[in-house]
């Protein structure tokens, strides 16, 4: 009677090993679905993930209606029709930055400068480092940047990339050129806009 228990137990054992190992080789998926919710209304868009050593970098297109609405509220939505139309060759581009142990990224020892300048280039410097290819090949630089400050809450970094002039129904290919890390030359091809559910 022990026998047959002891072996049922190594069965266990041995279907749990595996079954675990089986999960660990895996690959891991590059392009995922990112829902953007607001009162009534939700988007759809992909996130674009490359993953260097360490550092995983995840590009989504925010839906331009999506961002006005969360900057201008639900009260009067023929504003919101108005701005759209007015904005509608604008692009949003959110950029996040993720260390695999969920360090802090800015630390020295990932930038090669202090943490302070490390949060004054991710504020203001690294719009320089960002550029919008579209399908006909034109190159729009990046407009403007938001640097979410979490203040060590969440664990990565957040910027939100503008770019202007770019034509309502391009797909476009987001390129960066990593300096703060010194990873190099990124590719993000967005094959879609983002879609309203």
């Amino acid at each position: 009677m022990k026998r047959v228990q002891l072996l049922l137990i190594a069965i266990a054992v041995l279907l749990c090993f595996f079954s675990c190992k089986k999960q660990s080789l895996e690959p891991i998926t590059e392009t995922e679905t990112k829902l953007f919710h607001l009162g009534q209304a939700g988007w759809t868009s992909n996130t674009i993930t490359q993953t260097f050593p360490n550092i995983a970098y995840k590009a989504t297109l925010v839906p331009l209606q999506y961002y006005i609405l969360k900057q201008e509220g639900t009260a009067t939505l023929n504003k919101i029709d108005s701005m759209y139309a007015i904005l509608k060759n604008e692009r949003v581009v959110e950029m996040q930055f993720e260390h695999e142990t969920k360090d802090d990224l800015l630390k020295g020892k990932y930038t090669k400068r202090d943490y302070d300048a490390s949060v004054t280039y991710m504020a203001f410097k690294i719009q320089n480092d960002f550029t919008v290819v579209t399908q006909s090949g034109d190159t729009i630089d990046c407009s403007g940047v938001t640097f979410e400050r979490n203040f060590k809450i969440a664990p990565f970094k957040r910027v939100l990339l503008h770019f202007g002039t770019v034509p309502e129904d391009a797909q476009i290919q987001l390129l960066y050129n990593d300096k703060l890390f010194g990873n190099g030359l990124m590719k993000f091809k967005f094959k879609e806009i983002p879609i309203l559910l």
